[in-house]
């Protein structure tokens, strides 16, 4: 049986998520008291509907509750006839806070905290911290569209062998924040700027005449293959503790052409030895002109 504990943020997107989840094929209940997910697990086994692919959303709604999580979760970790995985979903402050003004709602914690959605946010986080570090898989939706959501969970879960390790290569511009969901972060703004080539100003990392400029420096290329050795070097041993998706973000100032570039060619290369790899450009379309 394949268990999957949805948890993270209050306004993140859990809702969004577990919508996903019953549209590919999971049985789906939200907001479950932790110590009732293994009585459902165990309902689940004795139902004549061959019902083996759950997925639960768990988070600080249940109050008091919810502390019983790490030892539910433990629990199902020791049964060998479970497959028990987290999804930890997450999103900055700053968004937290614009959603729930947009939509009007109340934080869970509203009341414990008078309101204050700051104080509440921080609360919540204390709460949630140590669930995030024993999480398999994590996303962060700050920067999604809701499309864009619905596709990386469908990414995950459509796409993976249950002892598979997912790899999400990732690119992002400085000049709007620093990745928080990657494991791996390199900085290549230390090679030559193709934004200050009139001709590549206005074209990408995923186009041949921003790579080759990138490329044709001899820094690029001795940086690219030292990232390789070392990503190549690191890949088996996150496998072999069991780790199920692996981020690893390159960052530019804009986040469109060095890191776009590194991103690209590290993902061809992590293709090429057979892993599964997801790209994704966070910044490509920041301040694209259209006309």
């Amino acid at each position: 049986m394949q268990l999957l504990i949805v948890t993270g943020m209050s306004g993140s997107g859990k809702s969004s998520v577990m919508d996903v989840m019953e549209d590919i094929g999971y049985y789906c209940i939200d907001n479950i008291p932790p110590a009732l997910i293994g009585k459902f697990v165990d309902l689940c086994r004795k139902s004549e509907t061959n019902i083996n692919k759950i997925a639960v959303a768990v988070d600080i709604r249940t109050g008091d509750m919810f502390a019983e999580i790490f030892r539910s979760w433990q629990a199902l970790k020791n049964d060998r006839s479970v497959d028990v995985k987290v999804l930890f979903i997450e999103a900055n402050d700053e968004v937290l806070i614009k959603r729930y003004k947009e939509t009007r709602r109340k934080h869970p914690l509203d009341e414990k905290f008078n309101g204050n959605l700051h104080e509440a946010i921080k609360y919540e986080w204390t709460q949630l911290s140590q669930l995030r570090e024993i999480a398999d898989y994590y996303i962060e939706t700050s920067e999604l569209s809701a499309s864009q959501l619905k596709e990386t969970v469908k990414s995950i879960f459509l796409a993976r062998n249950s002892d598979s390790m997912i790899v999400k290569v990732m690119s992002f511009g400085y000049k709007y924040g620093v990745s928080t969901e990657s494991d791996l972060v390199f900085d290549v703004r230390c090679l030559p700027n193709p934004y200050y080539i009139d001709r590549l100003r206005h074209h990408t990392g995923c186009e041949e005449c921003v790579r080759d400029y990138v490329m044709s420096f001899e820094q690029s290329k001795t940086l690219f293959a030292k990232l390789v050795d070392l990503i190549d070097y690191l890949i088996p041993l996150y496998v072999h503790e069991g780790k199920s998706q692996l981020v690893i973000a390159f960052g530019c100032t804009g986040g469109k052409h060095r890191s776009i570039t590194f991103a690209e060619l590290m993902a061809e290369h992590l293709i090429q030895n057979k892993y599964k790899v997801q790209k994704y450009h966070r910044d490509i379309t920041k301040d694209k002109k259209f006309t």
